[in-house]
């Protein structure tokens, strides 16, 4: 199970700006904010262009067609991907969160605690992510691993002694849900939906789809 939440897509100007450094090409540049009603209505407007939103940042013509060309160039001549940043906050289970971890470069991540806040509330089923166990496993041994963790933390909250909460620690299934809070760019996300497009967890298809609705993704990160 994933649940991706709080998008928020910035840094097209800064992006193409910078893009167009190399050439000194910015008088060729034709994105601009939006302020048409309609997207029929404005200057930009082609089978090829479409407003991010409306009264929003709109990517012209000329400038996609650039974008296009270098993206598909390499990494190199690609870096303006690494202006257009993405923050979400998403929920996912541990193992997954693992492999996401191997994406150290480009991203920031700020996550609940389990260090700090494990007995904060009771643990219950819909706190793991449990979609694929069959029913008697479910029912034993996983309720049972979940009363276990339930003891220790109304023992914990009780005394206040440290073996209760390592008990927590170290029995905690790799199935439980974590929310994080993510930053990172167009250019993390054109190598993790490359890399993960194809995987067995179900948690990266549903993210590789996730990456496919972003503004633009055909274009600078599909690569179609």
């Amino acid at each position: 199970m994933i649940k991706i939440e709080n998008v928020d897509v910035f840094g097209w100007e800064t992006a193409i700006r910078g893009m167009r450094n190399p050439m000194n090409s910015w008088d060729k540049s034709d994105s601009g904010m939006c302020c048409c009603v309609y997207c029929e209505d404005c200057s930009h407007h082609d089978e090829d262009c479409e407003c991010i939103g409306v009264d929003d940042f709109v990517i012209g013509i000329s400038d996609l067609r650039l974008m296009k060309t270098l993206s598909k160039a390499g990494n190199d001549h690609g870096k303006f991907l690494r202006m257009i940043n993405v923050s979400l906050d998403i929920v996912a289970p541990l193992y997954w969160w693992k492999e996401f971890d191997t994406y150290k470069v480009g991203t920031v991540a700020n996550s609940c605690s389990t260090m700090h806040k494990i007995q904060a509330k009771k643990f219950e089923l819909s706190d793991f992510s449990i979609e694929h166990l069959n029913v008697d496993v479910i029912n034993n041994p996983f309720k049972t691993i979940i009363d276990c963790l339930n003891f220790f933390r109304g023992s914990y909250l009780q005394h206040g002694d440290k073996d209760d909460w390592w008990q927590m620690i170290q029995l905690l299934p790799s199935s439980y849900n974590q929310r994080r809070t993510i930053q990172l760019n167009y250019a993390v996300l054109k190598n993790m939906y490359h890399s993960r497009k194809a995987h067995k967890l179900d948690e990266w298809l549903t993210f590789c789809e996730w990456v496919e609705s972003l503004p633009y993704a055909k274009e600078l990160i599909i690569g179609e």
